[in-house]
């Protein structure tokens, strides 16, 4: 006789003395997973109509830090109280997306803009630029070719180079005037350590480029460098050691740009500005320190752009081949040149330029 559980049945099974039927379903019993995201997309973004105005002094990791209030009245001189102004820390506003912020963009912050410590806002929108200084990344230790940008809205390039401890590297100066020629920038070159060599040389290679220079020593008179920067926003570029930092130092007392000496063995200079920033001039104006660089790459720089800087050569490119890079053989610049139609001067500092981009990542005298 069977002793252990009953057996299964065909007939209908039974629970609690009654039989079990199929349950029928209805739309209430539908439970639906929401999304990876709770908010419905959509192409419409807030106005923001509220929010401040900014200019972007520092970039770090991340963390903008924004002036905001009103600009100061230009001129040291200035007895009556300034305007209140505050540095505010932001981070960009997921809207933004990949919308890349830089030192000297006019941003617009939304949240909390007190200028606290512990206080952080938000950039919503990067105002349009007037100008955009790039370099592309391709010296030894970053070959990616990638543009990257330096710095917004300058309207003035100051190419600082030293006369000697480290010697002066023109192809570097022209990688860097073809940028500024590419952002539409005004370029003026500043020339250190006049105490320990003389400038004439470098100056007189510059002279058919149109290109204003200063001249400077340590200790000397800076007045004439200042006249250049007031009323301006002028960015500051300079391979390691030529004194960029120095300079910095002496027209804002309170930057505290940190400085050092050029290796006795190597002849370069150590990075000492790590970072780029902007600082406000007593005088009015603002200059952007940006970190010393041996190289300055020019991949994204067309040849028809560096050609736009020559006015006086366009005419003589009519008869060049199709795709003349202006450096060969055939191109037809150099006869029309020497048959009196242009200074060989300047034909000579076009191909100079036009060399240089595919210059090496550190060039020499």
């Amino acid at each position: 006789m069977w002793t252990g559980p009953p057996r299964r049945t065909g007939g209908a099974r039974r629970h609690g003395g009654r039989p079990l039927r199929k349950r029928e379903y209805d739309e209430d019993d539908v439970r639906v997973r929401p999304g990876k995201g709770s908010r419905p997309r959509t192409r419409i973004r807030p106005a923001h109509e509220d929010a401040v105005e900014g200019f972007v002094v520092a970039v770090d990791r991340g963390r903008y830090t924004a002036l905001v209030g009103p600009e100061r009245a230009k001129g040291s001189a200035q007895k009556r109280k300034q305007p209140e102004r505050r540095l505010v820390t932001a981070m960009k506003a997921r809207e933004l997306g990949r919308k890349g912020i830089v030192v000297g963009d006019r941003v617009a912050l939304v949240g909390d803009v007190s200028g606290r410590p512990d206080a952080l806002a938000r950039v919503v929108r990067v105002e349009p630029r007037t100008s955009m200084l790039r370099r592309s990344a391709d010296d030894v230790e970053d070959t990616d070719g990638i543009e990257r940008p330096v710095v917004a809205n300058a309207d003035q390039l100051v190419i600082v180079t030293a006369l000697a401890d480290p010697p002066p590297r023109p192809r570097m100066i022209d990688r860097i005037l073809v940028a500024a020629f590419d952002a539409e920038i005004e370029t003026l070159l500043c020339l250190t350590k006049s105490d320990l060599a003389p400038p004439d040389e470098l100056v007189a290679m510059y002279e058919p480029l149109g290109v204003s220079h200063v001249v400077v020593h340590k200790g000397g008179s800076l007045e004439q460098l200042r006249d250049h920067l007031t009323g301006r926003l002028s960015v500051m570029v300079g391979h390691s050691g030529v004194g960029k930092s120095t300079l910095v130092n002496a027209l804002v007392p309170a930057a505290n740009r940190a400085v050092s000496q050029v290796n006795a063995v190597t002849g370069r200079g150590r990075h000492t500005s790590t970072s780029a920033v902007a600082l406000e001039l007593p005088e009015g104006g603002w200059i952007i320190d940006t970190p010393g660089v041996r190289s300055f790459g020019l991949a994204h720089v067309s040849v028809e752009t560096v050609l736009a800087s020559f006015p006086d050569l366009i005419e003589g490119t009519v008869n060049c081949p199709k795709g003349c890079t202006h450096l060969d053989a055939d191109c037809a610049l150099g006869p029309w040149v020497a048959a009196g139609h242009a200074e060989p001067a300047r034909l000579e500092s076009l191909r100079r330029l036009l060399s240089s981009r595919e210059g090496t990542p550190d060039d020499g005298t």
